[in-house]
């Protein structure tokens, strides 16, 4: 699952506010994120009707190395490749890996909007594992916005009733191992520069994942798969390349809302491509899961205040 990574807390206060233009391109770039990761949802679940979703998520985990590649070997040289921590590395991008692959196939039965719905869940679980892997404390009023985005997300998936599919069951799975990925990257970010972590983020599903090719392998049929295999990567790699870029231009606590354009977005390509509208329980959940985590950004940000 493709969902930026916040910002730390400690990059949330400022002595001096930037200026209002550089806010504004903070915010742009992103919802360009929440745009790509979009797309790259939708190249995904249309490439899901006739490819493995191994293969889909090895080509969305190749192309982002090929890409970073191309990026950062001119300016770093093989340097980037070192790293201190291979063993954490080799984990986050088996987490990340992991995320992707469960996205990937729930996108073969439940609609997209659903799919970034229940994926919004990332950063509560981040906040509910916190505690237990980073020694960070919470508070009443964090744990009671838990537990009503989790009530959130059974509005969404509605268990034991008709419309329930148990691929809603993988995003849940998806987003637990994208927030395991998110607090190993908080781990490893004062050790690690962010283009060596950014790099060995997909190292498991581009080379690990070479294994199981030539079982799964099917060569694209047309040149608009082979496109959209191709955008799987740079889509990807661009959302997270977008995010980086826009909390250089403004504070975390004022950009960050913004990253839940991405579910609008999804929503926006879900019905254009799809034809795929979401119904009233699937927004009411939406609305509870965007307004908890708001609502813990909000704590976290007061926290960093006082």
């Amino acid at each position: 699952m493709d969902t930026p990574t916040p910002a730390p807390h400690h990059a949330t206060v400022s002595q001096h506010a930037p200026p209002p233009q550089r806010i504004l391109l903070g915010i742009l770039f992103v919802c360009m994120a929440g745009g790509c990761f979009a797309f790259m949802l939708a190249a995904a679940k249309s490439l899901g009707a006739h490819y493995s979703s191994f293969q889909v998520s090895w080509a969305r985990a190749f192309g982002h190395i090929v890409f970073l590649l191309a990026a950062f070997l001119p300016r770093h040289g093989l340097a980037v490749l070192r790293t201190r921590r291979p063993v954490l590395q080799l984990t986050r991008s088996a987490l990340l890996f992991s995320s992707n692959l469960l996205s990937f196939m729930a996108l073969n039965f439940i609609p997209l909007a659903k799919q970034s719905s229940i994926s919004s869940t990332a950063p509560l679980i981040v906040t509910a594992l916190a505690g237990p892997m980073l020694g960070e404390r919470t508070t009443l009023p964090r744990v009671l916005a838990l537990l009503c985005g989790f009530a959130g997300v059974l509005l969404v998936i509605r268990p034991g009733t008709g419309v329930f599919h148990w691929a809603s069951l993988a995003v849940v799975l998806s987003a637990t191992a994208y927030a395991l990925y998110q607090i190993l990257t908080r781990k490893v970010a004062g050790q690690e520069s962010p283009e060596t972590s950014a790099l060995y983020s997909s190292v498991v599903g581009a080379f690990g994942m070479l294994l199981v090719m030539p079982f799964v392998w099917i060569t694209p049929a047309t040149l608009v798969d082979l496109g959209l295999f191709c955008a799987l990567g740079v889509l990807g790699a661009l959302g997270h390349y977008c995010i980086a870029i826009a909390f250089g231009f403004g504070p975390a606590n004022i950009l960050s809302p913004f990253q839940y354009f991405q579910l609008l977005a999804s929503v926006g390509v879900g019905f254009v491509l799809f034809g795929e509208a979401p119904d009233l329980f699937t927004w009411l959940g939406a609305a509870v899961i965007v307004g908890s985590g708001l609502f813990i950004g909000w704590t976290q940000t007061r926290k960093g205040a006082g």
